[in-house]
């Protein structure tokens, strides 16, 4: 009996995913194993000071605070490449198709419901519309040309209206312009939006949108982000 592909596949391990997070985050800032190495040194100096300075000296007191001063080092050489991983992951996928769906899947925490599949996409251009709604009510998330994107905006935005009336419609447009929003602060700037529904207006509002929603599977989705190789992986 053949066995299914979730059971023949082996998940990556824990270091296997550090070392490809360290990798990917390299690539953007080559500076970074100097970063961590600084970091990893002055932890073991504060602790050997810090050992030092407490009474009485002695050696297995200045030790257990060296080693403490490493542990110290290694969280913060973690959390740098943490943060920076983030930072770079953004960078990579600036300007890519497909790059606002991939935030509003996964950047907008729970309060947030959003799909990588655009609710509206332009076949020859690939500039797309994606929507997500929660508790600030519905987000409309252009990318693409201004100008091409302005019927399909539209569209969304009345179906919207019309569907969850007294719902706030917000339209954001992905790009660098003077009132765009880049990708980077895409999912901040939802996620300041004031509150404006409920838990359960939520997800009455979910169930309208998603039933009159016409399927796009059948039109070119713009595929330019591979999750597995943009996407910074994170330590489990």
């Amino acid at each position: 009996m053949a066995k299914s592909p979730s059971a023949t596949e082996k998940q990556p391990g824990f270091f296997s995913q550090l070392r490809s997070l360290f990798r990917f985050t390299r690539e953007i800032y080559p500076w970074l194993p100097w970063a961590q190495i600084a970091l990893l040194v002055v932890g073991v100096l504060v602790g050997l000071i810090v050992g030092y300075l407490i009474p009485p000296f002695q050696i297995w007191s200045l030790v257990l605070w060296g080693i403490t001063g490493l542990l110290l080092g290694v969280l913060g050489a973690m959390f740098l490449m943490t943060r920076l991983s983030t930072t770079a992951m953004y960078r990579k996928i600036d300007g890519m198709p497909g790059a606002a769906g991939h935030v509003i899947s996964t950047s907008l925490g729970r309060n947030w419901q959003g799909s990588e599949v655009p609710v509206g996409v332009n076949p020859k251009t690939q500039d797309a519309v994606y929507r997500a709604i929660g508790r600030g009510g519905i987000v409309v998330v252009a990318e693409g040309s201004r100008g091409r994107l302005t019927r399909l905006v539209k569209d969304e935005r009345t179906k919207a209206m019309r569907v969850a009336q007294g719902v706030p419609v917000n339209v954001f447009y992905v790009g660098h312009g003077e009132e765009d929003v880049s990708i980077d602060k895409l999912s901040k700037t939802i996620k300041k939006l004031p509150k404006a529904i409920d838990n359960a207006t939520m997800a009455a509002v979910i169930k309208r949108m998603e039933s009159v929603s016409q399927s796009v599977a059948s039109l070119p989705i713009p595929k330019g982000i591979d999750p597995l190789k943009t996407r910074a992986p994170r330590p489990r």
